[in-house]
């Protein structure tokens, strides 16, 4: 195992570490960040023009998630009167309007439950 780069946790070797480039962590540490969005906004006031997320060609910088993250979580407070708590389903295959959903989501202070969108509606019941 390849040893924990400053400011990373030591995580035990996973077969997917291999392909990893020279350089990049096994693992974080989170502790600096009471949140995940907090983590989030220190990752875009470091990355900004760095691509986030790519999907169908289409890629979108840290920057520009963090607008569309900002976006949602305004039309959830605003619109559909999300407090603090609120529980959130999302139920979307893997595109890039997940990981917009799901950080506004948490930004709007929810609680995000996600839900495979195979589910049957007895499933989902």
């Amino acid at each position: 195992m390849m040893p924990a780069m400053p400011g990373t946790h030591s995580v035990p070797a996973q077969p997917w570490h291999a392909r990893y480039p020279d350089g990049v962590p096994r693992g974080i540490d989170p502790t600096p960040y009471p949140t995940l969005v907090a983590m989030f906004d220190a990752t875009v006031a470091r990355f900004p023009t760095r691509p986030a997320f790519g999907n169908f060609g289409h890629l979108l910088s840290f920057r520009e998630l963090q607008r569309h993250t900002l976006d949602f979580a305004a039309w959830l407070q605003h619109a559909l009167h999300v407090v603090r708590g609120d529980r959130i389903a999302l139920m979307m295959p893997n595109v890039l309007s997940y990981p917009v959903a799901m950080l506004g989501a948490l930004r709007a202070g929810a609680t995000v439950v996600n839900v495979n969108p195979l589910y049957t509606p007895r499933e989902l019941k």
